[in-house]
């Protein structure tokens, strides 16, 4: 029996919870006496309640995020009522900032900020029965120095089948109004010389699978450097993800990017928008011919793999506007692009737009737009469709050739803005659609909307489905075409999704 619980609801069965194991690796005295324990969202709540409960815990700690909000909600709900005695404490973003859109009021206590180290101190008080009078922690900044390192606690399965997250840094220098890393302006780095033990230490138990959760990754040049080099020394097949700085590749760092080998580099760039005045409205830093420049070297001199964001609703941003630069970033790069949705987090400071572009938001988790005075609520629901159909067929990499029909004088949006809408009206759906109806659907509407030739059409879609070795061709394309098709390499575990671009 375990008299600490430490609770995960993950997205996706690959995720793990860094955060937890901070909290673990901090228990000093008490870690003997706690146990990670993590699920994945919509399990049923009786269940993890009856899973959480056979440890009969006295205290279970719980990590809230955007996407697991209403499922904790529903879970505290069944263990205050079954053991009442219980207490719990919930921690994490959602719970950082108020006002809180979800009713937590059945936990016992709420930690704010990073509660690395307050977890510890809070559950001391409980255990020799010193409550605290007061419900909610306020958040304290810390400094790495004081922490004790999480890695050595992900699990053999976490390194076999999980993403293992690190970080060199905590904090964000930028003060974007819809991030809520804008609301740690401070960045503090670890020592770096203790994280690449630790990296190797990874390695070493075999973890190929990197992904790094710093903001800000290629802020400090120097620390970038010494990361890549990482790497670049290892000979097995590996992947790792950074999320970078868009306006700052300076030549030491581009020459490094440039040595990766294909499918083991994955960047993420924050674009948001490319328009100045829209990025100023709304506390953005752009340089916007230098992001172009990097977007073009990164797409045409090396071989990483690129997840560009682009928000939809931003504040004083039209439709005509968005897609102005989803078509100028798609002339760019053939790399993913990533449709957001904008939301309104609790801490921001994105409300200040509230009235004056009339924002209205959903008041339920992901907390996303519904309309502004630009865009009307159909138009909105209409791009909610788009950033799902895009993700599908595009971003997926299933296909995305054969999107690429879709690009006519230069201008994808209108194309695949009307496709989406011909796909819905049809399916009065964006879920459980499978791939080879998505292909026929894509296929009728170019073929018979758009009038292009079938057989142009067949060809590409087949080599696109056909890039996964041994998935099987639809029906309708196999009666009367058999194009000359490229041998293709077995794609790793480590980038199935990479491979597919």
């Amino acid at each position: 029996m375990k008299k600490i619980a430490l609770i995960g609801i993950n997205a996706r069965y690959y995720h793990t919870s860094i955060g937890l194991r901070y909290i673990f690796a901090n228990l000093k005295e008490l870690q003997n006496q706690a146990q990670i324990l993590e699920f994945m969202i919509n399990e049923n709540a009786q269940t993890l309640a009856e899973k959480i409960l056979e440890l009969s815990p006295e205290i279970i700690g719980i990590g809230v995020y955007i996407w697991n909000a209403e499922d904790v909600k529903s879970l505290i709900e069944i263990i205050k009522k079954v053991s009442p005695q219980t207490k719990i404490i919930l921690g994490g973003p959602e719970v950082s900032h108020e006002p809180f859109r979800v009713n937590f009021d059945d936990a016992d206590y709420i930690i704010q900020g990073e509660g690395d180290l307050a977890f510890y101190e809070l559950c001391k008080k409980i255990l020799d029965d010193n409550l605290p009078s007061k419900k909610i922690i306020p958040p304290a900044q810390i400094s790495p120095k004081e922490l004790q390192l999480p890695y050595k606690y992900y699990t053999d399965e976490d390194v076999q089948n999980r993403y293992i997250y690190v970080e060199t840094s905590r904090g964000c220098p930028f003060l974007c109004e819809f991030c809520l890393s804008s609301m740690d302006e401070k960045v503090r780095n670890f020592d770096l010389e203790t994280v690449l033990s630790e990296l190797e230490t990874l390695w070493q138990r075999g973890v190929r699978n990197f992904k790094f959760i710093d903001r800000t990754f290629n802020l400090d040049i120097a620390t970038a450097i010494m990361l890549l080099d990482f790497f670049l020394a290892k000979k097995e097949q590996y992947f790792v993800h950074f999320e970078v700085i868009p306006d700052h590749f300076p030549h030491e760092l581009r020459e490094r990017i440039a040595s990766f080998p294909e499918g083991s580099l994955q960047l993420e760039i924050g674009i948001q928008t490319l328009d100045k005045e829209i990025a100023k409205n709304i506390k953005r830093k752009l340089n916007i011919e230098k992001i172009k420049e990097n977007i073009h070297f990164l797409n045409t001199q090396t071989k990483a793999h690129l997840h560009l964001d682009l928000i939809v609703g931003l504040p004083g941003e039209s439709l005509e506007g968005f897609a102005k630069n989803l078509n100028e970033l798609y002339a760019l790069t053939s790399s993913e692009i990533q449709i957001g949705i904008l939301k309104k987090l609790s801490g921001t400071t994105l409300s200040r737009h509230d009235i004056e572009h009339g924002m209205i938001y959903s008041e339920k988790p992901p907390y996303d737009i519904l309309k502004n005075n630009l865009i009307s609520f159909k138009e909105m629901q209409k791009m909610k469709r788009f950033a799902r159909f895009w993700d599908l067929m595009y971003n997926s990499g299933n296909l995305k050739k054969t999107v690429n029909f879709l690009a006519v004088n230069g201008d994808i949006f209108t194309n695949f803005y009307n496709l989406s809408d011909w796909i819905y009206s049809q399916t009065d759906s964006t879920w459980k659609i499978s791939l080879d109806r998505l292909a026929k659907y894509l296929f009728d509407f170019l073929t018979i909307v758009l009038n292009i030739p079938e057989k142009e059409v067949k060809e590409i879609m087949i080599k696109d489905i056909a890039k996964v070795e041994g998935r099987r061709i639809p029906p309708f394309l196999r009666d009367d075409i058999t194009p000359i098709l490229e041998k293709k390499e077995r794609a790793t575990e480590l980038n199935k999704r990479q491979s597919r671009h």
